[in-house]
């Protein structure tokens, strides 16, 4: 075992397209920065549009469908899909631990319904060695809810220390575990899930000033911007134009509140400077304990921005109520908990508990269309940087292939050299649905091999140059990538043979992956007297 690679795998969560510095963001981010200088980057990698089913993705090789994932957390069956990690997939800390990797998870779980009790769809079940870190989706950076170690809830720990963050506490467990495993000399397969820059918008001072004045520009100036950095670095073809602005937002000019504006996106800034700060720590000690050169690196995001506004529906009252973990949070400050996006909220303190909206996430996900939950490129692709100085990767060489999150478990498998199994022990699984990335890593053309998409209706496949695209319940959409990543041009009426291929192609897919239409999710919902909009999460 001693060649072996060490596996680290760093997941943002709710990060576009174009926050980072490497893929033109003027928020300061030197260590994923250097990740990308002494690794490779690529430009059309795609997740599954939202959380659980991205993580269920990245973790089995699978389509998230398959592995009982296809919507978020909730139990949605008969009509639906289970909400947890079902027993007919494997993950890849299942399958390093039985090839003697030692294996841990550090962060955001959110791949199990039942997270108060534990169970088979829980980290420790799944292949995790050690685990701390959160089971729930979302929850506040000082007093984060179903904190957990190993399967013991540990949220005391976050309320009996005043200055407990968890990004920071995410990469304190991290450096701690690496540092062990250098002690024993095992490899390890380390998964670092931040809930990093997910709202709330929760940040110290400290950081938030880093960032006070950057964005009192608007979000018009700084679209231009991004856009002209991706240009100049090569992640986007000069040819390529950026998507016109969300025409649900108004033109920065016409922006009301402009200061609070600003503040929303300072604060999001801070959040991803400090997740930044936080891998420039795990790649200290790595480098410290001499592990650095023999890890293999991968850096992601889960979706793309964020567009979702807080209370999501009806009041914060509400809101609150429907949310176990905020109704009985007590901020240390002694102040009442406000929720909402409105500027008597002034974002960034533990007493708030805001989002940034849609203009600045569109901002994020330049220049493409949409959000997340949304299959169009605003909600699918996100930067990936993969490091791995041992490995004969290209060093600051773009990727202009398409892939997705299934190709990491193969890749992850090739270089690790671990065959991916034919069963688990005592039940089947199916075959894997992608396909590695080392051979692109290291400046080999990669075979071409369709992408597919599903999520709460909204559709896509991806065919060499071809993206058809759906959001529901509206018709397929045709665009040519090559030319036209924004998604600006619809040429259905101009190629109808392919539109009708893809479509064929796509249906067979969802067939065979265990696609539950839409449509019959949402008549689940009316049967069983409950609100349609609640299906969607």
């Amino acid at each position: 075992m001693a060649n072996k690679p060490n596996v680290l795998l760093i997941l943002a969560d709710d990060m576009g397209f174009s926050d980072i510095g490497c893929y033109g963001s003027e928020i300061e981010t030197p260590h994923i920065d250097r990740l990308a200088t002494g690794g490779v980057r690529f430009s059309q990698f795609y997740n599954t549009a939202r959380c659980s089913p991205s993580r269920a993705s990245l973790l089995t090789g699978l389509h998230p469908h398959q592995t009982g994932i296809g919507i978020l957390t909730k139990d949605d069956r008969p009509h639906g899909y289970a909400g947890s990690l079902n027993d007919r997939c494997i993950t890849v800390a299942e399958i390093l631990s039985d090839a003697g990797y030692a294996t841990s998870l550090v962060g955001k779980w959110h791949l199990a319904s039942n997270i108060r009790q534990a169970n088979d769809a829980w980290p420790t079940r799944r292949g995790f060695g050690h685990f701390y870190g959160t089971l729930a989706g979302s929850c506040s950076y000082f007093q984060p809810a179903s904190l957990t170690r190993g399967e013991r809830n540990v949220e005391a720990e976050a309320t009996e220390k005043s200055d407990y963050y968890y990004t920071d506490a995410i990469t304190q467990e991290a450096c701690a575990f690496v540092r062990e495993q250098s002690e024993l000399g095992q490899p390890f397969f380390m998964y670092v899930a931040y809930t990093a820059p997910h709202w709330p918008l929760q940040a110290s001072e400290e950081d938030i000033a880093k960032f006070r004045g950057r964005y009192d520009e608007g979000w018009d100036v700084l679209r231009e911007r991004r856009m002209q950095r991706l240009r100049e670095s090569g992640l986007l073809a000069d040819a390529v134009k950026e998507c016109e602005r969300d025409p649900a937002e108004p033109a920065w000019e016409d922006a009301q509140d402009k200061a609070w504006e600003a503040r929303r996106m300072e604060v999001y800034a801070a959040q991803v400077h400090r997740m930044d700060q936080g891998i420039g720590g795990i790649l200290a000690t790595l480098e410290e304990t001499g592990q650095l050169e023999n890890t293999l690196v991968f850096f992601m995001s889960d979706n793309g921005a964020c567009a979702e506004v807080l209370p999501l529906d009806g009041s914060a009252e509400a809101f609150i109520k429907r949310r176990p973990d905020l109704d009985r949070l007590k901020p240390r400050n002694g102040r009442d908990l406000k929720v909402g996006n409105e500027p008597a909220i002034v974002p960034g303190p533990e007493d708030t508990y805001a989002s940034y909206g849609r203009a600045w996430a569109n901002l994020s996900n330049t220049p493409f269309r949409l959000y997340k939950r949304w299959t169009h490129e605003g909600g699918i692709s996100t930067p990936l940087i993969v490091h791995w100085p041992a490995g004969g990767l290209i060093n600051g060489a773009i990727v202009r292939a398409p892939f997705q999150l299934t190709d990491v478990l193969p890749t992850i498998l090739e270089a690790t050299q671990v065959p991916y199994p034919d069963n688990n022990r005592v039940r089947d699984i199916p075959p894997g649905e992608g396909c590695s990335l080392l051979s692109a890593l290291r400046g080999h053309q990669p075979t071409d091999h369709t992408l597919y998409w599903e999520h709460t209706g909204n559709a896509a496949i991806r065919r060499g140059r071809w993206k058809l695209v759906r959001e529901y319940p509206n018709p397929w959409e045709l665009y040519d990538m090559d030319t036209d990543r924004a998604e600006n041009t619809n040429l259905t009426t101009q190629q109808p043979v392919i539109v009708d291929e893809l479509i064929a192609q796509w249906k067979t897919w969802a067939q065979r992956v265990g696609v539950v239409p839409w449509d019959d999710v949402l008549a689940g919902y009316r049967a069983d007297g409950k609100d349609e909009a609640e299906a969607a999460g």
